[in-house]
């Protein structure tokens, strides 16, 4: 007789200054099923945190935000790139009430997945925030359409040859979402979006071999360049 296991729940560390957002976060992974394993009002603190966790004991995902005590401009950020490349496995969501595209350029400089952008003020339900905490947590991305406008708008050339539709499908890719999702998304078929994405990997040079996440990156990647 089998006995199915249960799936242990994904564990959080929060990096917040404000006290309200902070125990807001809290009260919310627990509603979507997750366990908030620390929540601290500053970087810093969450990195020794982190550092004290033993090697197999290190959150799923932390959720910081960019600007955190004591300059407010961008230690959130910095300690992310820091925990990335110490704990490389170790997924990210990075909370802001901006648009901060440099800082989403820096921390996609590594290539890697596992790495989200949201903007606090564009969070529309529970079921979202869940969504993105379980595809960073498997290595996806997470792109709020904002910041992958904004990264898009620095990038004018050869994204400017795309057509509006073939823009429409890039900035979806860059959010994380599958052929699938996007058609749904967007009501039309999956072999328009098929024929859509080839057509955008050929004319940003970029290789369309790779498996549907790989992709994705490829596109970050060329999008921080």
């Amino acid at each position: 007789m089998s006995h199915d296991v249960a799936t242990p729940a994904l564990r959080i560390a929060v990096a917040e200054d404000s006290l309200l957002l902070r125990e807001g976060l809290t009260r919310l992974f627990a509603e979507a099923g997750f366990v908030t394993v620390g929540a601290y009002g500053d970087a810093v603190a969450l990195l020794s945190f982190l550092e004290s966790c033993p090697a197999d004991d290190i959150p799923d995902v932390v959720v910081t935000d960019v600007r955190m005590p004591p300059t407010f401009r961008d230690e959130g950020v910095h300690a992310a790139i820091t925990m990335r490349a110490r704990w490389p496995r170790l997924g990210v969501l990075l909370l802001s009430q901006y648009v901060e595209s440099v800082y989403a350029q820096e921390l996609l400089a590594a290539g890697a997945g596992g790495l989200g952008y949201l903007l606090k003020d564009r969070i529309a339900s529970l079921d979202e925030v869940r969504d993105a905490i379980e595809r960073i947590a498997r290595g996806g991305t997470v792109l709020d359409p904002q910041v992958v406008s904004e990264l898009m708008t620095r990038h004018r050339d050869p994204v400017s040859t795309l057509t509006v539709r073939e823009r429409e499908v890039l900035g979806l890719m860059a959010e994380g979402l599958t052929n699938r999702a996007i058609a749904a998304r967007l009501f039309i078929t999956s072999g328009t979006v098929e024929k859509n994405v080839t057509t955008i990997f050929t004319k940003l040079g970029l290789d369309d071999s790779v498996s549907e996440n790989r992709r994705v990156l490829a596109v970050l990647s060329w999008l921080r360049d």
